[in-house]
């Protein structure tokens, strides 16, 4: 962890402020992360992160309360991810701040996340009574958790997949998996995924991707940084002419946060899995 991960909120104690400071908002340049897995200023993907967030509250003119859900989708060729814990302390920073309407809010909010992450960022703010758009889905493609594997190291390791993909095989598969799980970079604390891997090309070997993803069962990186290295490796092992990964990650201080990388598909669609 660089002297950066210094100034983060993460495991140090808190004071939940209930009115509107940005300078909550503790930027994460991607690049640190992204150096230490070869990741040059050309990236060979594009996407963004899609962030929720379910505990969502300002004051309208005359102080009554406003609920909603919030939808966020930063751009990864940002210079900046944005740490968790200070968005969290940043949305709380809403609660007790008066409001002409959810206009006002999502326009704060966007000139606010686009100064701190250094690119653009959309921002949907909704009612609760809008319950189609969280209704909760499944993920395309088959899913390998059910192979009877068995795992003796929880280790990080992207060899497993050394000639896993069989170039006489070539294919268009999606596969996913819920055995997806990494540790807080600071805090240890465990954040648990669901992933989509879209490819096509040399078919990839089933097991061998499965021990790759379990591999990061006890590996300390954030959301963002696990999806690109987990991109860069499939990239790299088993050389897939188009690639997409898609995590879904369970929430945790009401965000969940879902990274979206691909080098042939500009967008993807908004999945909300059961444990979200």
């Amino acid at each position: 962890m660089s002297d950066f991960g210094h100034q983060l909120p993460l495991g140090k104690p808190t004071f939940y402020q209930d009115t509107y400071d940005p300078a909550l908002l503790c930027p994460f340049p991607r690049q640190v992360k992204r150096d230490e897995i070869g990741l040059g200023k050309i990236l060979p993907f594009s996407g963004c992160d899609l962030w929720t967030a379910y505990e969502l509250s300002w004051l309208n003119p005359k102080g009554k309360p406003v609920v909603a859900v919030g939808e966020f989708s930063f751009v990864c060729d940002s210079p900046c991810l944005i740490e968790s814990k200070s968005f969290k302390l940043y949305l709380n920073s809403f609660n007790q701040t008066r409001y002409a309407d959810a206009t006002a809010v999502a326009e704060q909010m966007r000139d606010d996340l686009c100064r701190a992450s250094g690119g653009e960022v959309n921002v949907e703010l909704w009612p609760l009574e809008d319950s189609s758009r969280l209704q909760v889905d499944v993920l395309p493609g088959h899913c390998i958790d059910d192979l009877d594997i068995e795992v003796d190291d929880y280790r990080l390791n992207p060899q497993v997949l050394v000639g896993a993909a069989d170039d006489q095989s070539v294919v268009a598969e999606e596969l996913h998996s819920h055995l997806l799980k990494s540790n807080c970079l600071v805090t240890s604390q465990p954040d648990w995924g669901s992933v989509l891997i879209r490819y096509q090309g040399g078919r990839i070997n089933r097991e061998a991707l499965l021990r790759y993803l379990i591999s990061f069962r006890q590996h300390h990186e954030f959301h963002e940084q696990c999806v690109e290295r987990i991109f860069t490796d499939l990239l790299r092992y088993c050389r897939p002419e188009k690639l997409t990964v898609y995590a879904r990650y369970t929430r945790r201080g009401g965000l969940d946060i879902n990274p979206f990388r691909s080098n042939f598909e500009d967008s993807i669609e908004h999945i909300r899995l059961v444990r979200q």
